[in-house]
């Protein structure tokens, strides 16, 4: 292991998060211009650090049509390792990482946390398509043009329908793969595709609001940190004030949404699966449903930890993010024992 991956693992292992360096990042320059003003609400300093360093870059999708500014937070410097590529969950964005992405960089790992298109702060004033096939499109767009090797692709929650339905599209940029309590035998929207576009414009406004989201908020952590619950709720619905959420969040759900089970059986790639033993959104059953209809996967539960390992126990996903990147050839017993 790099002597860079070794001192990581090892502060990981001791609980230790580098909170000197993002208070540093967090005073240093202010927020983008395109972040909706309520970013200065937030107290968390983690957020406040990921949020001043998210971009805009241009993705084009479509020779015809003008390029989509498409918001991520990209690595400080490119190394000839293989990238990480951090993937959000449902209506969310690239803050979701806020506590795991400084240390993945410390630990010297080329890391991006993209934002889906449809979610996030990319600049949507065009409204481009929002439903799937656009989705998976734009992000091999992103990688085309920026990350240009084949990647490490994490997907948390319906994050991990993204991916799969991403290497399903593009096998040969992914290398390995990683699953955080994922979202992927929900075959599509359901009936909310069948609403007319009203309800469906009511069931979002109502998605927005803080009431559901606190709720939400509640029901994803296992337990959240004293006086961090409106904090972290507003952290998860800031992406929400863009004048466009609406709108792309609607033309997802009316288009079906994602629907990869008859996909999952044909992932070759190599399968970390990271899950919250005390997830109360997605049944732990499904996690070892996962493992078995996967080609190649090793799962790691973590004890007392929801449905956002990432949030809540974000030295342990890194402990098991770095392991897993740190081997190569090895069997998935081996691997299993090395992450136990």
């Amino acid at each position: 292991m790099p002597p860079l991956l070794t001192s990581m693992a090892t502060s990981c292992v001791s609980g230790m998060l580098p909170r000197f360096r993002i208070k540093v990042l967090a005073m240093a320059g202010g927020f983008p211009p395109f972040v909706p003003k309520e970013v200065e609400r937030i107290k968390d300093s983690h957020a406040i650090a990921l949020a001043k360093r998210i971009e805009r870059v241009p993705v084009k999708i479509d020779s015809e049509k003008s390029a989509i500014m498409s918001s991520c937070v990209r690595p400080l410097h490119q190394n000839t390792n293989e990238p990480v590529v951090l993937l959000h969950g449902f209506d969310s964005s690239c803050l979701e990482w806020r506590y795991v992405y400084p240390l993945l960089e410390d630990a010297g790992v080329e890391a991006w946390a993209i934002d889906i298109l449809g979610s996030g702060f990319s600049d949507l004033g065009a409204l481009p398509p929002c439903d799937v096939a656009t989705k998976h499109k734009h992000l091999y767009q992103l990688w085309k043009s920026y990350i240009k090797k084949p990647m490490v692709l994490v997907g948390p929650s319906l994050g991990a329908a993204v991916a799969i339905d991403f290497v399903a599209n593009y096998p040969d940029t992914v290398s390995k793969l990683v699953f955080i309590d994922a979202s992927v035998y929900a075959e599509g929207a359901g009936d909310v595709a069948n609403l007319p576009k009203f309800f469906a414009y009511a069931g979002v406004y109502v998605l927005k609001s803080l009431p559901l989201r606190l709720y939400g908020m509640k029901l994803a952590i296992n337990e959240v940190p004293k006086g961090s619950l409106l904090d972290w709720t507003n952290v998860g619905r800031l992406h929400c004030r863009l004048p466009w959420w609406e709108d792309a969040t609607v033309d997802f759900m009316i288009n079906g949404g994602y629907n990869v089970v008859n996909l999952i059986k044909q992932v070759k790639q190599k399968t970390l699966v990271i899950w919250g033993e005390d997830d109360r959104i997605i049944d732990k059953e499904l996690a070892i449903k996962l493992c078995n209809d996967l080609q190649y996967s090793v799962l790691h539960m973590i004890p007392e930890c929801g449905h956002l390992p990432h949030v809540e126990k974000p030295e342990k996903v890194t402990e098991l993010i770095l392991s897993f990147l740190a081997r190569e050839n090895v069997t998935d017993e081996q691997l299993q024992k090395v992450l136990n």
